[in-house]
C-alpha cells in the first residue's frame, strides 16, 4: 500500500486516553525560563490548549512530519508557528525553554544520541519532557510482530528486532550527567469500548503501532492480516459483557531540566 500520512479523526478516537499521558507529562514540568515551548511531534494539536494554559508569555511552536495532522493543530489556532519537519533534524530558531515531546520519539532510532542532542537546544535551566509508549512486550503489540513475521517471512524479518524504547531508569542514567532528571513508569487501564467490526484493541492500535504493518501491504494482505491479528486479540483481551475490553498500557517519562 505505501506509506500514507496520519488519519487525524483515527487517531482522535481515543483522544481522552491518549490526552491522559499528556497531561501527565506536563505536570511534572515546572517554571520555565524565556524561550520558545516546542511541542515535538504535536500530532493534531491534542496538547496545545494545556500548553496555551500553561505557558500563555512563551512563543509556541508545533512541529510534525504529518500535513494531515499539522493541518488540524493549525485550526486550534494555539501555535505561533507550524513547522512541517522531520522531528529527528529539526532545531529550534533559538534555545528553548521547553522541548515537549508525547508519544512521538519512539519513531526515531538511536536514544542514546537523540535525547542529548534535544537537551543542547535548551536554553539554561529549560526543560525536555518527553513520553513514550513501552508496550512493545505485550500481546498488543507482540502479536504484530509474530503474525507478519509468519504470514511474510519474507518481508517482515523481525529475528534482530529490539524495541524502540528503553526502560525509564535507563533514560535516567543516561541524562543524568546533564541536569536534574526524572523519570517513571506508569501502567493505565484503558478501558475500549465494543466495536461491531473489529477487537476494541485493534481499534487503538490501528492508527498507531499497527500503521507500518499495514502500509507495505495490499488491500487483500491487510485484511487477512487483520482478521488474524482480531482472533489473537480475543484470547489476550477477552471481551466483556457488553463487548467492551481492558487493555493494560505502559508508558515511559522523563524530565530533564538543563
Amino acid at each position: 500500500m505505501g506509506a500514507t500520512d496520519w488519519n487525524p479523526e483515527t487517531y482522535a478516537r481515543f483522544r481522552g486516553l491518549r490526552l491522559r499521558p499528556a497531561l501527565d507529562l506536563l505536570a511534572q514540568v515546572g517554571d520555565l525560563p524565556d524561550g520558545p515551548v516546542i511541542d515535538l511531534g504535536c500530532g493534531n494539536g491534542a496538547v496545545a490548549t494545556a500548553l496555551a494554559e500553561r505557558f500563555p508569555g512563551h512563543p509556541r511552536i508545533g512541529v510534525d512530519a504529518s500535513p494531515a495532522m499539522l493541518a488540524k493543530a493549525a485550526e486550534s489556532g494555539l501555535y505561533h508557528v507550524i513547522c512541517e519537519a522531520d522531528i529527528a533534524a529539526w532545531v529550534p530558531p533559538e534555545p528553548a525553554a521547553l522541548i515537549y515531546s508525547n508519544a512521538a520519539l519512539h519513531w526515531l532510532p538511536d536514544h542514546a544520541a537523540l535525547m542529548p542532542r534535544l537537551a543542547a537546544r535548551l536554553a539554561p535551566g529549560g526543560v525536555l519532557a518527553v513520553q513514550m509508549p513501552r508496550q512493545y512486550g505485550q500481546p498488543s503489540h507482540r502479536f504484530l510482530r509474530d503474525i507478519a513475521a509468519a504470514m511474510f517471512p519474507g518481508r517482515f524479518d523481525l529475528a534482530d528486532w529490539q524495541p524502540p524504547v528503553a526502560p525509564a531508569a535507563d533514560y535516567w542514567a543516561m541524562l543524568e550527567p546533564l541536569g536534574e532528571v526524572t523519570a517513571w513508569e506508569t501502567d493505565y487501564i484503558q478501558p475500549l469500548p465494543a466495536d461491531d467490526d473489529a477487537h476494541p484493541v485493534r481499534r487503538f492500535t490501528e492508527s498507531t503501532a499497527m500503521r507500518p504493518f499495514l502500509d507495505r501491504m495490499d488491500q487483500v494482505e491487510a485484511r487477512s492480516f487483520t482478521r488474524a491479528y482480531d482472533e489473537a486479540l480475543a484470547s489476550a483481551y477477552p471481551l466483556r459483557p457488553d463487548g467492551s475490553a481492558l487493555m493494560p498500557f505502559r508508558r515511559t517519562f522523563f524530565t530533564l531540566r538543563r
